[in-house]
């Protein structure tokens, strides 16, 4: 209801000026006209260019894109270990990447065959709705960037007033059981779960943004929640493998639970759903 891909482009002129803008990463990126040929290296960014452009202006898609519908019409380019050749044969006149999820090499490498990378950073539930209007600036939709992402600020904004009132129970999401990695206290989850009236369980600032935790240290954060399988999953296998774990508040009130992974791991035009998932675990009493 939020967003389609198949709207009529916007009134606007092609400019054949060349023009240069600083990507997520403060690199300077120059481009010799507005693109009209993108594609994306990362699903959540995939996301962005079909909710923003014309689906024609997408060119292809990496092999873990999957959403929306359309991306199953397009041709697939690698993106590790990074399709070179690939990328040649599609021709875009723009890349667009998630910071992480290329290598500065690859992004040397693929400047010195004329492409130009763009990465955008994700620390909070903002800089997706920024990104959002970024991409519609860059490919000639400004008007559909912009409302695209005004309506999922008022959504957001919306839920946050719902759970501003409501206890902040400590949620730790897992991403990996053994060793346990979980989304740390720099990533955009903290804010997700802010928004949706948590708060992240962990409480330190590690170099990794996806850490790996000991035990000890879990059991000192003492999480009231747990996300990252439903109970009956995780009593058989993460808490069998670490049975100390089961000391936790989360375990002793069965407050663990599985989420939609794709939702909560791109962070892309669909992050408003993810918050809503994230609330109703979190506050099931306060309804949707």
């Amino acid at each position: 209801m939020l967003w389609g891909c198949t709207g009529q482009p916007e009134k606007k002129s092609q400019s054949k000026t060349a023009f240069s803008f600083v990507d997520g990463l403060g690199r300077q990126i120059v481009l010799k006209h507005s693109p009209q040929r993108v594609m994306a290296l990362a699903p959540s960014m995939t996301e962005m260019l079909f909710a923003v452009c014309d689906t024609s202006q997408v060119v292809a898609v990496t092999q873990n894109c999957d959403y929306p519908a359309a991306t199953k019409t397009k041709p697939v380019v690698n993106n590790y270990p990074m399709d070179f050749e690939g990328l040649l044969r599609v021709k875009p006149d723009l890349v667009f990447t998630v910071e992480g999820m290329t290598s500065l090499d690859d992004a040397r490498q693929m400047e010195q065959m004329g492409i130009p990378l763009y990465y955008q950073r994700y620390l909070k539930v903002e800089d997706i709705y920024a990104g959002l209007q970024t991409i519609g600036q860059l490919t000639g939709h400004s008007t559909r960037g912009k409302e695209l992402a005004d309506s999922l600020r008022k959504l957001t904004t919306d839920i946050e007033k719902q759970t501003a009132a409501l206890p902040k129970p400590a949620v730790l999401v897992i991403t990996w059981p053994d060793p346990i990695y979980v989304h740390g206290k720099n990533t955009i989850m903290t804010d997700k779960l802010r928004i949706s009236g948590a708060r992240n369980a962990v409480d330190t600032v590690f170099d990794a943004p996806y850490p790996a935790l000991t035990r000890e240290y879990v059991l000192k954060i003492n999480p009231d929640i747990i996300i990252g399988g439903s109970f009956e999953k995780m009593d058989s296998s993460f808490f069998r493998m670490y049975p100390e774990l089961k000391k936790t508040n989360a375990y002793r009130n069965r407050r663990v639970y599985a989420v939609t992974d794709d939702l909560n791991s791109r962070p892309g035009p669909r992050v408003a759903e993810a918050i809503l998932e994230l609330k109703r675990i979190i506050h099931p009493q306060s309804g949707s």
